[in-house]
């Protein structure tokens, strides 16, 4: 019963944290194209609040997933679970990179197009498909 709380608050956590992955580089696709001062405020605030929430919920996922993983350590032979780790990997690096890109916003400093952000913002959306996939077929 207990493996299935931490899957059931893990799913949870995950599910808040892709909010935060897909909402953030939205909100920079306004930030970059905001010229006025009230606005780079609006946005510079929002970006802050909402990075602290999706980090919060990303380190909460990881620990809920470390602990399915520490139930169930046989699973770590399994390739299936090695690629979804290897992309939670990369979601991380991901998520740092939005804290990069936020604190240049934070400095003026932003160097990227709200279309460059368009691109960027559907990164997290490759990664969720390919984890789903492996989670749920799991391939040998």
């Amino acid at each position: 019963m207990l493996y299935l709380w931490i899957k059931a608050l893990h799913v949870i956590f995950v599910i808040a944290w892709f909010a935060g992955l897909f909402y953030l580089p939205r909100l920079f696709v306004y930030h970059a194209g905001a010229t006025d001062p009230v606005s780079d405020a609006r946005f510079k605030l929002m970006e802050r609040r909402l990075f602290s929430l999706m980090t919060l919920a990303g380190v909460v996922a990881v620990v809920f997933g470390v602990s399915l993983l520490v139930l169930n350590a046989a699973w770590l032979g399994e390739r299936w679970l090695q690629l979804k780790l290897a992309l939670v990997l990369g979601l991380v690096v991901y998520h740092i990179y939005c804290g990069h890109l936020l604190s240049r916003f934070a400095d003026g400093r932003n160097a990227y197009t709200g279309r460059w952000y368009r691109w960027f913002n559907e990164v997290p959306a490759l990664f969720l498909v390919l984890i789903v996939l492996l989670v749920i077929l799991k391939p040998a």
